[in-house]
Protein backbone atom coordinates (compact mmCIF):
# COMPACT_ATOMS: atom_id res chain seq x y z
CA UNK A 1 0.00 0.00 0.00
CA UNK A 2 2.83 2.38 0.85
CA UNK A 3 4.32 1.92 -2.58
CA UNK A 4 0.96 2.69 -4.15
CA UNK A 5 0.66 5.88 -2.13
CA UNK A 6 4.06 6.97 -3.36
CA UNK A 7 2.98 6.93 -6.99
CA UNK A 8 -0.41 8.60 -6.53
CA UNK A 9 -0.79 11.48 -8.97
CA UNK A 10 -3.26 14.19 -9.88
CA UNK A 11 -5.53 12.83 -12.68
CA UNK A 12 -4.32 15.42 -15.19
CA UNK A 13 -0.69 14.75 -14.30
CA UNK A 14 -1.31 11.03 -14.57
CA UNK A 15 -2.73 11.44 -18.07
CA UNK A 16 0.23 13.53 -19.10
CA UNK A 17 2.65 10.97 -17.71
CA UNK A 18 0.83 8.24 -19.62
CA UNK A 19 1.27 10.11 -22.90
CA UNK A 20 4.96 10.66 -22.16
CA UNK A 21 5.30 6.98 -21.29
CA UNK A 22 3.96 5.93 -24.69
CA UNK A 23 6.37 8.26 -26.46
CA UNK A 24 9.30 7.06 -24.38
CA UNK A 25 8.43 3.44 -25.04
CA UNK A 26 8.39 4.15 -28.77
CA UNK A 27 11.77 5.85 -28.55
CA UNK A 28 13.23 2.97 -26.58
CA UNK A 29 11.93 0.45 -29.07
CA UNK A 30 13.35 2.35 -32.02
CA UNK A 31 16.77 3.32 -30.77
CA UNK A 32 17.21 2.24 -27.15
CA UNK A 33 18.14 5.72 -25.98
CA UNK A 34 16.01 7.93 -23.78
CA UNK A 35 16.69 11.56 -24.53
CA UNK A 36 16.89 13.13 -21.12
CA UNK A 37 14.79 16.21 -21.66
CA UNK A 38 12.25 17.60 -24.09
CA UNK A 39 14.47 20.70 -24.21
CA UNK A 40 18.11 19.98 -24.96
CA UNK A 41 19.41 23.33 -23.67
CA UNK A 42 21.48 23.19 -20.51
CA UNK A 43 20.49 26.76 -19.78
CA UNK A 44 16.77 26.09 -19.68
CA UNK A 45 14.64 24.61 -16.88
CA UNK A 46 10.99 24.09 -16.03
CA UNK A 47 8.94 24.20 -12.86
CA UNK A 48 5.25 24.28 -11.88
CA UNK A 49 3.72 27.52 -10.59
CA UNK A 50 0.22 28.59 -9.59
CA UNK A 51 -1.17 31.23 -11.93
CA UNK A 52 0.84 33.74 -13.94
CA UNK A 53 1.26 36.40 -11.27
CA UNK A 54 4.68 37.92 -10.72
CA UNK A 55 5.19 36.76 -7.10
CA UNK A 56 4.89 33.08 -8.05
CA UNK A 57 6.84 33.67 -11.24
CA UNK A 58 9.75 35.08 -9.21
CA UNK A 59 9.70 31.98 -7.00
CA UNK A 60 9.69 29.85 -10.15
CA UNK A 61 12.66 31.77 -11.56
CA UNK A 62 14.62 30.96 -8.41
CA UNK A 63 13.83 27.24 -8.59
CA UNK A 64 14.78 27.11 -12.27
CA UNK A 65 18.00 29.04 -11.64
CA UNK A 66 19.11 26.42 -9.12
CA UNK A 67 18.32 23.61 -11.55
CA UNK A 68 20.23 25.30 -14.38
CA UNK A 69 23.30 26.00 -12.24
CA UNK A 70 23.38 22.34 -11.22
CA UNK A 71 22.74 21.11 -14.75
CA UNK A 72 25.36 23.31 -16.41
CA UNK A 73 28.06 22.56 -13.82
CA UNK A 74 27.23 18.91 -13.11
CA UNK A 75 27.47 19.64 -9.36
CA UNK A 76 24.28 18.49 -7.55
CA UNK A 77 25.64 19.62 -4.18
CA UNK A 78 24.76 23.18 -5.18
CA UNK A 79 21.22 22.32 -4.05
CA UNK A 80 22.36 22.63 -0.43
CA UNK A 81 24.73 25.55 -0.99
CA UNK A 82 23.66 28.59 1.06
CA UNK A 83 25.41 30.90 -1.38
CA UNK A 84 22.61 30.30 -3.88
CA UNK A 85 20.04 32.16 -1.78
CA UNK A 86 21.24 35.59 -2.90
CA UNK A 87 21.30 34.62 -6.57
CA UNK A 88 17.85 33.00 -6.41
CA UNK A 89 16.36 36.16 -4.91
CA UNK A 90 17.70 38.05 -7.97
CA UNK A 91 16.98 35.29 -10.49
CA UNK A 92 14.95 37.63 -12.72
CA UNK A 93 18.20 39.45 -13.59
CA UNK A 94 19.58 36.34 -15.26
CA UNK A 95 16.48 35.34 -17.29
CA UNK A 96 16.57 35.78 -21.08
CA UNK A 97 13.04 34.50 -21.77
CA UNK A 98 10.19 32.51 -20.25
CA UNK A 99 6.82 31.07 -21.22
CA UNK A 100 3.87 29.29 -19.66
CA UNK A 101 1.89 26.17 -20.46
CA UNK A 102 -1.50 25.78 -18.80
CA UNK A 103 -1.70 22.27 -17.36
CA UNK A 104 -5.49 22.52 -17.63
CA UNK A 105 -5.48 23.79 -21.20
CA UNK A 106 -8.87 23.08 -22.75
CA UNK A 107 -10.53 22.70 -19.36
CA UNK A 108 -13.12 25.35 -18.34
CA UNK A 109 -12.27 27.71 -15.49
CA UNK A 110 -14.12 27.26 -12.22
CA UNK A 111 -16.34 30.28 -11.58
CA UNK A 112 -14.71 30.95 -8.21
CA UNK A 113 -11.24 30.19 -9.52
CA UNK A 114 -10.64 32.24 -12.64
CA UNK A 115 -7.11 31.87 -13.95
CA UNK A 116 -5.20 32.80 -10.79
CA UNK A 117 -5.14 29.35 -9.20
CA UNK A 118 -4.55 27.23 -12.28
CA UNK A 119 -1.24 25.29 -12.39
CA UNK A 120 1.17 26.25 -15.15
CA UNK A 121 4.43 24.78 -16.41
CA UNK A 122 6.85 27.70 -16.36
CA UNK A 123 9.80 27.24 -18.72
CA UNK A 124 12.70 29.62 -18.18
CA UNK A 125 15.75 30.25 -20.36
CA UNK A 126 18.75 31.94 -18.78
CA UNK A 127 21.51 34.07 -20.24
CA UNK A 128 24.48 31.75 -20.77
CA UNK A 129 27.14 34.35 -20.02
CA UNK A 130 25.46 35.34 -16.76
CA UNK A 131 25.05 31.71 -15.66
CA UNK A 132 28.69 30.99 -16.42
CA UNK A 133 29.62 34.08 -14.44
CA UNK A 134 27.68 32.89 -11.38
CA UNK A 135 29.37 29.51 -11.57
CA UNK A 136 32.77 31.22 -11.70
CA UNK A 137 31.96 33.11 -8.52
CA UNK A 138 30.95 29.82 -6.91
CA UNK A 139 34.26 28.24 -7.89
CA UNK A 140 32.76 26.04 -10.61
CA UNK A 141 32.96 25.81 -14.39
CA UNK A 142 30.44 24.90 -17.08
CA UNK A 143 30.64 21.25 -18.05
CA UNK A 144 30.92 21.75 -21.78
CA UNK A 145 32.56 18.51 -22.87
CA UNK A 146 30.48 15.76 -24.48
CA UNK A 147 28.55 14.05 -21.70
CA UNK A 148 28.79 10.25 -21.68
CA UNK A 149 25.55 8.32 -22.13
CA UNK A 150 24.77 6.43 -18.94
CA UNK A 151 23.94 2.75 -19.08
CA UNK A 152 21.62 2.48 -16.07
CA UNK A 153 21.00 -0.80 -14.24
CA UNK A 154 18.62 -0.53 -11.28
CA UNK A 155 17.34 -3.28 -8.99
CA UNK A 156 14.08 -2.50 -7.18
CA UNK A 157 13.07 -4.75 -4.31
CA UNK A 158 9.70 -4.36 -2.60
CA UNK A 159 8.99 -7.29 -0.30
CA UNK A 160 9.29 -10.51 -2.31
CA UNK A 161 9.19 -8.62 -5.61
CA UNK A 162 12.70 -8.08 -6.95
CA UNK A 163 13.12 -6.69 -10.48
CA UNK A 164 15.47 -4.77 -12.76
CA UNK A 165 14.20 -1.64 -14.49
CA UNK A 166 14.21 -2.37 -18.23
CA UNK A 167 13.52 -0.51 -21.44
CA UNK A 168 10.63 -2.77 -22.42
CA UNK A 169 9.04 -4.19 -19.27
CA UNK A 170 5.54 -2.88 -18.50
CA UNK A 171 6.26 -3.08 -14.78
CA UNK A 172 9.04 -0.50 -15.31
CA UNK A 173 6.77 2.20 -16.76
CA UNK A 174 6.81 4.57 -13.78
CA UNK A 175 10.51 4.03 -13.15
CA UNK A 176 11.37 4.88 -16.76
CA UNK A 177 9.38 8.10 -16.42
CA UNK A 178 11.20 9.00 -13.21
CA UNK A 179 14.60 8.24 -14.73
CA UNK A 180 13.82 10.37 -17.77
CA UNK A 181 12.76 13.26 -15.54
CA UNK A 182 15.89 12.89 -13.39
CA UNK A 183 18.16 12.77 -16.43
CA UNK A 184 16.49 15.81 -17.97
CA UNK A 185 16.90 17.76 -14.75
CA UNK A 186 20.63 17.03 -14.72
CA UNK A 187 21.32 17.34 -18.44
CA UNK A 188 22.12 13.66 -18.95
CA UNK A 189 21.16 10.94 -21.42
CA UNK A 190 20.77 7.28 -20.54
CA UNK A 191 19.96 3.85 -21.88
CA UNK A 192 18.33 0.90 -20.16
CA UNK A 193 18.87 -2.81 -20.82
CA UNK A 194 16.03 -4.75 -22.38
CA UNK A 195 14.67 -7.94 -20.89
CA UNK A 196 16.09 -10.22 -23.58
CA UNK A 197 19.60 -8.81 -23.20
CA UNK A 198 19.55 -9.39 -19.45
CA UNK A 199 18.35 -12.95 -19.99
CA UNK A 200 21.08 -13.67 -22.53
CA UNK A 201 23.71 -12.35 -20.16
CA UNK A 202 22.21 -14.28 -17.20
CA UNK A 203 21.91 -11.07 -15.16
CA UNK A 204 19.31 -11.26 -12.40
CA UNK A 205 18.05 -8.66 -9.94
CA UNK A 206 19.37 -10.52 -6.90
CA UNK A 207 22.89 -10.70 -8.33
CA UNK A 208 23.02 -7.31 -10.07
CA UNK A 209 25.37 -5.60 -7.60
CA UNK A 210 27.86 -8.46 -8.00
CA UNK A 211 28.02 -8.30 -11.80
CA UNK A 212 31.30 -6.83 -13.12
CA UNK A 213 30.74 -3.42 -14.74
CA UNK A 214 32.51 -4.66 -17.87
CA UNK A 215 29.81 -7.29 -18.38
CA UNK A 216 27.07 -4.70 -17.92
CA UNK A 217 28.84 -2.39 -20.36
CA UNK A 218 28.67 -5.04 -23.06
CA UNK A 219 24.87 -5.19 -22.64
CA UNK A 220 24.23 -1.48 -23.28
CA UNK A 221 27.20 -0.62 -25.52
CA UNK A 222 25.23 -1.41 -28.71
CA UNK A 223 22.68 1.21 -27.60
CA UNK A 224 25.34 3.84 -27.01
CA UNK A 225 25.96 3.34 -23.29
CA UNK A 226 29.38 4.72 -22.36
CA UNK A 227 29.42 4.84 -18.54
CA UNK A 228 27.68 2.42 -16.18
CA UNK A 229 25.47 3.47 -13.26
CA UNK A 230 24.27 0.66 -10.97
CA UNK A 231 21.65 1.13 -8.29
CA UNK A 232 19.68 -0.84 -5.75
CA UNK A 233 16.43 0.43 -4.24
CA UNK A 234 14.98 -1.48 -1.28
CA UNK A 235 11.59 -0.46 0.13
CA UNK A 236 11.66 0.18 3.90
CA UNK A 237 8.28 0.16 5.65
CA UNK A 238 9.75 1.90 8.70
CA UNK A 239 11.00 4.85 6.66
CA UNK A 240 8.08 4.71 4.22
CA UNK A 241 10.66 5.18 1.51
CA UNK A 242 13.46 3.55 -0.44
CA UNK A 243 16.89 2.72 0.94
CA UNK A 244 19.27 3.15 -1.97
CA UNK A 245 22.77 2.23 -3.03
CA UNK A 246 24.50 3.58 -6.12
CA UNK A 247 27.85 2.96 -7.71
CA UNK A 248 29.75 3.86 -10.84
CA UNK A 249 33.30 3.61 -12.15
CA UNK A 250 35.14 6.29 -14.09
CA UNK A 251 38.78 6.56 -15.18
CA UNK A 252 39.70 3.47 -13.18
CA UNK A 253 38.14 4.58 -9.91
CA UNK A 254 35.03 3.22 -8.16
CA UNK A 255 32.47 5.52 -6.56
CA UNK A 256 29.68 4.54 -4.16
CA UNK A 257 26.99 6.58 -2.42
CA UNK A 258 23.77 5.81 -0.56
CA UNK A 259 20.82 7.33 1.28
CA UNK A 260 17.39 6.25 2.50
CA UNK A 261 13.81 7.28 3.13
CA UNK A 262 13.07 8.80 -0.32
CA UNK A 263 10.63 8.23 -3.17
CA UNK A 264 12.01 6.51 -6.23
CA UNK A 265 11.71 9.83 -8.11
CA UNK A 266 14.13 11.39 -5.63
CA UNK A 267 16.29 8.26 -5.57
CA UNK A 268 16.77 8.49 -9.34
CA UNK A 269 17.50 12.22 -9.14
CA UNK A 270 20.26 11.53 -6.63
CA UNK A 271 21.57 8.56 -8.59
CA UNK A 272 21.77 10.45 -11.89
CA UNK A 273 23.03 13.54 -10.07
CA UNK A 274 25.80 11.57 -8.38
CA UNK A 275 26.88 10.14 -11.71
CA UNK A 276 26.93 13.64 -13.22
CA UNK A 277 29.05 14.81 -10.30
CA UNK A 278 31.60 12.08 -10.96
CA UNK A 279 31.67 12.43 -14.75
CA UNK A 280 31.99 16.22 -14.59
CA UNK A 281 34.96 16.01 -12.24
CA UNK A 282 33.13 17.61 -9.32
CA UNK A 283 34.15 15.07 -6.72
CA UNK A 284 32.94 11.93 -4.99
CA UNK A 285 29.18 11.91 -4.17
CA UNK A 286 29.91 9.45 -1.39
CA UNK A 287 32.05 12.03 0.41
CA UNK A 288 29.91 15.08 -0.23
CA UNK A 289 28.23 16.66 2.76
Amino acid sequence: MAALLETKRDPIATLARSVVRVLLAAALTCCGIVIAAADDSLYRAQTVVTGQGEPNRIIGFGACLEDVLIKVSGQPMLASDRRLAGYKSRAKEFVSSFDYHDQYAGKPHHDEQGTRDRPYDLTVAFDETKIDGILGKLGLRPWRSQRPVLGVFVEMQHGPKDTIVTSDGTQSDLQRDALAAAAGKRGMRFVLPDTAALTRASVTAAELLKVPPAKLSSIVAPQGGEAILIGRLLWDDNDLGWATQWRTAWHGRDYKWQFRGVTFDEAFRRGIGGAAQVLSGNGDPGRSK
